[in-house]
């Protein structure tokens, strides 16, 4: 059996990572793998509670700062009951969104301090970082039009942010391209797996 991997999803609203994440499980497990699957924030009964002060539409008086250190303590929490244990236990991980996230939503979305959250995310994540992080790019408007019509806090907002994090993500695939694979949604997602199951076998070696 292959090492245990941590591999994380991102993308902009609406890019199919839910589905994909699904699909990248099914196919780990058909492998022999022992995987489990997160989504952030999220995954542990605190990190669930935050993620509902973090989406709900009547917050809309939380501040930049008030977000971003919830995110980061979701994040933390996850991280501390979930993922540092499973990964030294030798099991997989498939995770939708980590710090990366942050990056672009609150550094290139808000314009917060690139240098804080790498700073932050390093003592939140225990120093962890993916083996492997599959961006899923998609044009803004297709992404936001895929969405729920009852839109989330984060969802709601200008298309002028959404269009700050989509170049957020592709700058941060440009600075890390051993890490970070861009895939393009341009296809059925059947197809978007074969390019996502070519990026899995080289990382696990299968």
């Amino acid at each position: 059996m292959t090492k245990a991997k941590f591999i994380t999803l991102e993308g902009s609203e609406g890019s199919g990572k839910s589905t994909q994440s699904a699909l990248i499980v099914d196919y780990l497990k058909s492998k022999g793998q022992d995987v489990i699957a997160l989504r952030e924030p999220g995954g542990v009964k605190i990190s669930e509670a935050i993620r509902n002060l973090l989406l709900d539409v009547k917050n809309d008086a939380m501040g930049q700062e008030c977000e971003t250190l919830l995110y980061m303590a979701a994040r933390a929490q996850v991280v501390k009951e979930i993922i540092a244990p499973a990964l030294q236990a030798g099991k997989t991980i498939v995770c939708d969104r980590f710090l990366d996230s942050t990056f672009v939503y609150q550094g290139f979305g808000h314009g917060l301090d690139l240098k804080f959250i790498q700073s932050l995310g390093t003592f939140v994540t225990q120093g962890i970082v993916p083996d492997l992080t599959v961006l899923f790019d998609i044009e803004v408007k297709e992404g936001l039009s895929r969405t729920n019509a009852k839109k989330d806090r984060i969802e709601l907002r200008p298309l002028e942010y959404h269009e700050k994090v989509r170049q957020g993500y592709l700058s941060l695939a440009a600075q890390n391209p051993n890490r970070i694979k861009l895939i393009r949604v341009d296809a059925p997602k059947e197809e978007i797996f074969k390019r996502v199951k070519d990026c899995i076998d080289q990382v696990m070696g299968l």
